[in-house]
């Protein structure tokens, strides 16, 4: 202590990069375990010379990755499979590919919010951020063109003579004592500062403000309203185009939508059995697309063998089987009349499913009738 004042540590001045590396080695060598380096840039090499361990920020984010990945499964796998199951498409209740962007997102945001906080307020301690070193002579020079090392006075071999002659024998150009300031020795580290409170009320107010002003007000004033006011008709708008003022048409009678196919026998599913064929050639990639559109809109009720038996849980009138004599007596075009139009309390797939599509599915149909009704031939 100096008049009055308490010593923090003692810093060297040097010139060149390898001058600090070379003090910061002999002063790990000499035992000196609370000290730091600063300079002007980053400097290869200088984790290596001063011994650094790895940052605990590595396992504070690592903690709170993996906490949020297992708190986004969970809440996910609660609501999808336990509080309000449903079966889309035949997946799983918990389809866990479905998920997968979910879980990541919130496993990078929590890990990148938590280690931001955790380092301002835990390792900073903010919002106390005043330090001995900060407005000092030795600051100015080591933010500048200048390299320094730092040995502070509560490290356990400091003595402020040996201190002294170990910067000399490193060839420290320069050698500054740095104290504490009064003002920093009486601070005490209070999150719940009221200056601090009030600065963090102060920005919420503000953020708050911009954001509704710019999504209430903003957003509806030229230009900025051009993704709002665009020159289209939406779902029921009205049209001053055409005299009635519906802007939805109907289809202009006698025309087709290019692209599109007109199925001609609606309401005559036997009709459509004797004169539809199915003009898709039984091959391997056709049995594929098939099972993938039967294994998604067919097997929810139908089984994936097609023999009726349920994966819905009784949340649906169990089908009959498709191996029926009936059903395998069927042409495809009868089928394919079905998986158009529905029958019963089955409904039409012709938005789900393609004409290939539904041709292709009648081919894995037959291919499970087949399977599961085998000749003595198709065994030998």
């Amino acid at each position: 202590m100096i008049s009055g004042k308490i010593l923090y540590s003692y810093t060297g001045i040097f010139d060149t990069p390898d001058q600090i590396i070379h003090a910061t080695e002999k002063a790990v060598e000499s035992g000196y375990t609370k000290y730091d380096v600063n300079t002007p840039y980053p400097l290869h090499g200088m984790d290596k010379a001063m011994k650094l361990k790895p940052s605990k920020l590595g396992y504070v984010a690592l903690v709170f990755g993996l906490s949020g990945t297992l708190a986004t499964l969970l809440t996910i796998w609660w609501m999808s499979a336990i509080d309000y199951p449903i079966v889309i498409g035949g997946k799983p209740l918990f389809s866990f590919p479905a998920y997968v962007p979910i879980v990541f997102e919130v496993t990078v945001l929590s890990a990148a919010i938590m280690t931001v906080v955790s380092m301002l307020f835990f390792f900073f301690k903010l919002p106390n951020n005043s330090h001995p070193l900060h407005g000092t002579e030795y600051m100015k020079k080591v933010s500048a063109d200048k390299y320094g090392i730092s040995i502070q006075a509560d490290d356990p071999k400091f003595n402020e003579s040996s201190v002294k002659k170990f910067l000399e024998s490193v060839h420290a150009t320069e050698i500054i004592p740095i104290y504490w300031d009064e003002e920093e020795v009486n601070h005490k580290n209070k999150i719940l500062e009221p200056k601090f409170i009030m600065f963090l009320i102060v920005v919420a107010i503000i953020t708050s403000g911009v954001t509704y002003f710019s999504f209430n007000k903003l957003m509806y004033m030229v230009p900025f309203n051009w993704m709002m006011d665009q020159p289209k008709l939406s779902a029921q708008q009205q049209s001053p185009i055409f005299a009635d003022g519906f802007g939805m048409r109907q289809p202009v009678a006698g025309t087709i939508a290019r692209g599109s196919m007109v199925y001609q026998f609606k309401g005559q599913p036997d009709l459509a059995g004797v004169k539809l064929v199915n003009p898709i050639p039984i091959s391997k990639e056709s049995l594929a697309l098939g099972q993938v559109k039967f294994d998604i809109y067919c097997s929810p009720c139908h089984g994936y063998n097609a023999d009726g038996v349920s994966r819905l849980r009784g949340q649906f009138p169990n089908p009959p089987s498709l191996h029926s004599d009936k059903v395998r007596n069927w042409s495809d075009g009868r089928i394919f009349a079905v998986i158009t139009e529905g029958q019963n309390t089955m409904p039409s797939y012709s938005s789900q499913l393609s004409f290939d599509e539904r041709w292709a599915v009648i081919n894995y149909l037959r291919a499970l009738q087949r399977a599961l009704n085998a000749k003595e031939s198709d065994v030998q």
